[in-house]
């Protein structure tokens, strides 16, 4: 019998989001890795396992070849298949509803690549999810998972990943000019804008709350405006922003921790494998 080589499944799921994103740098974005993990996936699966060019390149722009437009259409059976099958697999532990509580600010960034990946391995789970800020989620009693972001040092329950805030304005822009400095920032109880407001009047720096809104895409739109300058974590910040600092005559901001804390009322293998695949997400 002939040995073929077998294609792992994250090579296929990696295939198939830059497919689904149109390129190689948004694909990394949603599933939460580096680009360059991401073209070390692909060079694996074009030269040692199919030996077939997938993409052809034009700059920054990725097409599918041929061989590609075939590989995608298998790569999809392939992946809802081993889905079907892990689900099946481990039913009837594999069903019910997961409630997680989160801020605004990670739900673009880092909940569409696990949810997708969740409910591929295990469709019948309803996953409710809850948006506010930190604080307000910290009160609550009725989450089985909440993301939330502390000050190092005030971590609980699970840390998820560190990074730095920072400063940002639109490219072509310079809102940091102004005086007093207009920024633009979730609204109250807040960590980022506490921790801006604070950092600002230890400088004595003069600042006015031109924009609140409890949604990070219509802080980033009026901060793309070029009408202010906002402090969010670094992975937050788009490509079409700039991050600022003290060479513009701003202060030096903390690190921030996400964490992630489990109701100890509502425990179950179905929260605990969604939590895992948090953690893989969140990966640091």
């Amino acid at each position: 019998m002939a040995n073929y080589p077998s294609i792992d499944s994250e090579l296929l799921r990696t295939f198939v989001a830059i497919a689904d994103y149109g390129g190689f740098t948004r694909a990394a974005d949603a599933l939460n890795r580096t680009q360059s993990a991401v073209s070390m996936q692909m060079k694996r699966l074009e030269e040692d396992v199919l030996q077939r060019p997938l993409f052809e390149r034009d700059g920054r722009q990725v097409r599918l070849t041929a061989e590609g437009q075939v590989l995608l259409g298998y790569a999809r059976r392939i992946l809802k298949l081993h889905g079907e099958v892990l689900n099946t697999l481990r039913q009837p532990h594999m069903v019910g509803s997961v409630r997680i509580g989160t801020p605004d600010d990670y739900v673009m960034r880092f909940l569409p690549g696990i949810l997708s990946r969740f409910a591929q391995s295990f469709p019948l789970i309803q996953v409710e999810v809850h948006c506010e800020p930190s604080s307000q989620l910290l009160q609550r009693h009725d989450l089985d998972l909440t993301i939330v972001t502390r000050e190092p040092g005030k971590e609980i329950g699970q840390l998820l990943r560190q990074e730095h805030i920072v400063w940002a304005e639109a490219q072509g822009f310079s809102p940091h000019e102004q005086e007093p400095l207009p920024l633009a920032m979730f609204n109250t109880e807040c960590f980022c804008r506490d921790w801006a407001c604070n950092a600002l009047d230890a400088m004595e720096r003069d600042y006015r709350i031109a924009y609140t809104s409890p949604s990070l895409s219509a802080i980033m739109a009026v901060v793309s405006a070029g009408l202010a300058v906002t402090a969010q974590l670094q992975s937050l910040i788009p490509p079409d922003m700039r991050i600022i600092g003290q060479a513009e005559g701003l202060p030096p901001m903390p690190m921030a921790s996400i964490v992630l804390l489990r109701n100890p009322r509502s425990q179950s293998e179905v929260i605990e494998t969604l939590a895992e695949h948090i953690a893989e997400g969140f990966r640091i």
